[in-house]
């Protein structure tokens, strides 16, 4: 099983500023991810919350599954800011691939901190939706690996 989980105002995707963010949707983002994921024969599990606490208790559970392969996680603004979803992801023995639609290193400077980097198997900023796929892909090469 693979977990995406989004962050805040990623379910303004397609309305939330398009010029940096592009025209897709999350829900063209998660039929992407469902796609990829079968590709590869893995399970998906694809959620978006606003609420930081949410996001900690997502990753809690899925920490404790032994069908986790992986966690594809754009915490958003989160990112930035969140040493509650650092702490979380420090549970997860299985890869954890850092994703961004734009690439914050190049924008605002409060945005080139990452407290889910350091975690991170790998980041893919600036990719837009591919992004994810590419995330599902990089898991399923570690697994299989």
């Amino acid at each position: 099983m693979i977990f995406v989980f989004n962050g805040p105002n990623l379910n303004m995707l397609g309305l939330r500023e398009p010029e940096i963010y592009g025209s897709d949707t999350l829900g063209d983002i998660k039929d992407l991810c469902a796609q990829t994921a079968e590709e590869h024969g893995f399970d998906l599990d694809f959620r978006q919350s606003n609420h930081e606490g949410e996001l900690v208790t997502w990753i809690q559970e899925a920490a404790q599954k032994a069908a986790l392969k992986g966690i594809v996680i754009n915490a958003a603004a989160y990112t930035h800011t969140s040493v509650a979803i650092h702490d979380a992801l420090k549970l997860v023995k299985a890869p954890i691939i850092e994703v961004h639609i734009s690439d914050p290193k190049s924008r605002e400077s409060f945005r080139h901190l990452s407290y889910i980097e350091p975690l991170a198997a790998s980041v893919i900023a600036g990719q837009g939706a591919q992004g994810y796929k590419m995330a599902i892909e990089q898991i399923a090469a570690m697994v299989e690996a």
